[in-house]
């Protein structure tokens, strides 16, 4: 199915509310989180199923192999590892994540919203120092803005991600999704008191990054 979206993709932006936090001590790690929340067009139950379905899940996401029950271990094909720590279906779960030797935690949360249902996810935790100093809290938030957008993608127009990911981020609208998606998150740092001539060049790098550049 051809991953004609320009419209969501262009309106995606301003749908996702997103909220940063950061804890830096001056020294060592810094505590980053990102938080992202968008309404769906859709009911709990059916918001809930689409984002712990194992298969779901690879329509909008991406493959998920192993336990998807709490205390069961997954995998994210080709991407993350972790453990389903909490599960209060069909309301939240939290999940570690854990990747290139680091750890995080990613919660998830539904809720009623109108005539529709809210989605909220938060990924925290400690982040290396130059790490975050080159891309700050967008190097996560892009990556879950994208992951949103294909989610917006599945239950609004009924398409599934796109089979050739590298050929999707090709696309002009894709490297504009990206760059808006980048000055976002920038906003939100700013806005969790980071200096915004700080927090635009993180924004510019994270935004230069996914887009290939």
């Amino acid at each position: 199915m051809t991953y004609d979206i320009d419209a969501l993709a262009a309106a995606a932006p301003e749908a996702v509310t997103r909220t940063a936090e950061v804890r830096d001590s001056g020294e060592g790690d810094v505590y980053v989180s990102a938080s992202l929340s968008q309404t769906y067009p859709t009911d709990v139950a059916d918001l809930w199923d689409a984002v712990t379905n194992a298969e779901r899940l690879p329509r909008w996401f991406s493959a998920v192999h192993g336990d998807l029950e709490l205390g069961g271990r997954f995998q994210v094909e080709d991407n993350a590892a972790g453990s389903v720590l909490e599960c209060d279906a069909p309301n939240r779960y939290l999940v570690s994540w854990e990747i290139m030797g680091g750890a995080s935690k990613v919660e998830v949360t539904v809720a009623p919203d109108g005539d529709g249902a809210r989605l909220t996810l938060t990924h925290f935790g400690d982040n290396a120092r130059d790490f975050y100093e080159q891309f700050g809290p967008g190097a996560t938030g892009v990556g879950w803005d994208l992951s949103l957008l294909g989610l917006g993608a599945y239950l609004i127009t009924g398409q599934d991600r796109p089979e050739d990911a590298e050929a999707f981020f090709a696309t002009p609208t894709a490297q504009a999704f990206v760059k808006a998606s980048a000055a976002k998150w920038a906003d939100a740092t700013v806005a969790a008191g980071v200096p915004e001539e700080q927090a635009r060049a993180q924004g510019e790098r994270t935004a230069a990054f996914f887009s290939g550049s």
